[in-house]
């Protein structure tokens, strides 16, 4: 079994134990990497912290992408702690929510400028930020869905934002490549976190979705976190600007 002891992690977008950024991070500690967990702001906090104690994350500090000051705070603890950072995961996005539940020819201009810098350039911003840190090399994920490329019902404005999301991971890849620097996009089937909770209908979804899998069974956040933790280590070096289905096969049958 490949090993990521010696590896350092930032993982941003824990909110609680069902989210996909903690099945990430249970899996990147388990197979020996050292963590940095954020949190949103202090009412997030106290769901958060627990978690990054059990797994007895050195840092564990306040991000709001939104705040520059604050992303800049998270990256120099990270410099001045470790020296370096070898792993990026980014599992977080945001819409307002009436924007969310309307036609996306109605979304707001300020809904979907929201939408497009808290899901897709806040992950340019903090690999913008990583880089000088992965000197030899590092790994970059985000978290994305098949809605991007096909339309699914209810899920509305996020289809073009998770589109943005992938093609920045493509050419964020292209230009780190030289590095060795990989950059990644993951692709669970619908998984029951809080942040699909915001989704209308999305019960109907996650079962429309588990009738037609290949498998019959949905992704779990276990499932994203191993394969997050195989392409953070060193045999998975040579895989980069993929987005990679976790889904049981749904993509298969669209």
């Amino acid at each position: 079994m490949f090993s990521l002891a010696g590896k350092r992690a930032l993982v941003v977008g824990i909110a609680n134990d069902q989210s996909i950024a903690w099945g990430c991070a249970e899996a990147l500690h388990r197979q020996g990497a050292e963590l940095a967990v954020t949190y949103l702001n202090a009412r997030a906090e106290p769901h958060v912290r627990p978690l990054a104690e059990r797994l007895d994350a050195p840092i564990i500090a306040p991000l709001d992408v939104t705040d520059d000051a604050q992303m800049d705070a998270v990256f120099h603890e990270i410099e001045q702690t470790w020296g370096r950072l070898d792993v990026l995961v980014h599992s977080i996005a945001f819409c307002p929510k009436d924007d969310l539940h309307g036609r996306v020819i109605d979304c707001s201009r300020d809904g979907f400028a929201s939408a497009m810098d808290i899901s897709v350039h806040s992950f340019l911003r903090m690999i913008q930020r990583a880089e000088p840190l992965m000197q030899e090399g590092g790994t970059c994920m985000t978290v994305t869905f098949y809605g991007s490329e096909k339309v699914v019902d209810h899920y509305n404005i996020m289809g073009p934002v998770k589109a943005a999301l992938e093609s920045a991971t493509r050419y964020a890849a292209a230009e780190l490549g030289p590095k060795r620097i990989s950059v990644h996009a993951l692709s669970p089937g619908p998984l029951s976190t809080r942040a699909a909770s915001g989704i209308a209908h999305f019960d109907e979804l996650m079962a429309d979705n588990a009738a037609r899998t290949p498998t019959h069974m949905l992704a779990t956040i276990e499932d994203v976190g191993a394969y997050a933790a195989f392409l953070a280590s060193r045999e998975a070096a040579n895989v980069t600007g993929t987005v990679h289905p976790i889904d049981g096969g749904y993509h298969i049958v669209g």
